[in-house]
Order: structure tokens, then C-alpha cells, then sequence
């Protein structure tokens, strides 16, 4: 079994994961690697931010059909 095992790592490892994630790995620096973490948080946060106002933009419009018959499964 851990010949079975192995290959599966062997697999993962050195075929499947090996193009897709070593370039990651240029980085030895954990604070680098921590910034670029919070970057994507904070992209993320600041669509996240511009998606709710664009909502809230819509409903103060009253261009949402709020209507109880507006679906038919409700």
C-alpha cells in the first residue's frame, strides 16, 4: 500500500500540480507573500464595496420590480 501511496503523490506532485503552482514558489520572503495576500483582500474588499453602492444605487431608484407576482415560483 505505500508504493500505491507514493504514486499517488509521485502524480500530483511532479505532473499534475507541477506547472500550475511552482511558480509560486519564487517567493522565500513570508511578509511578501503576506502582502500579496492582503492586496487580493483589499481588491476584493473594494468590489465588494462598489458592487453594494451599485445596489443601493438601483434600489433607491425603484427600478427593482419588487412585486410579489414579479416571479412565478413566488
Amino acid at each position: 500500500m505505500t508504493s500505491f501511496f507514493r504514486g499517488i503523490e509521485d502524480l500530483f506532485v511532479n505532473y499534475i500540480f507541477k506547472y500550475t503552482m511552482d511558480p509560486f514558489r519564487f517567493m522565500e520572503s513570508w511578509y511578501l507573500s503576506n502582502l500579496i495576500n492582503w492586496v487580493l483582500a483589499i481588491i476584493g474588499f473594494i468590489a465588494f464595496v462598489y458592487w453594494m453602492l451599485e445596489l443601493k444605487k438601483y434600489n433607491d431608484n425603484g427600478e427593482e420590480d419588487k412585486s410579489i407576482s414579479s416571479h412565478s415560483y413566488l
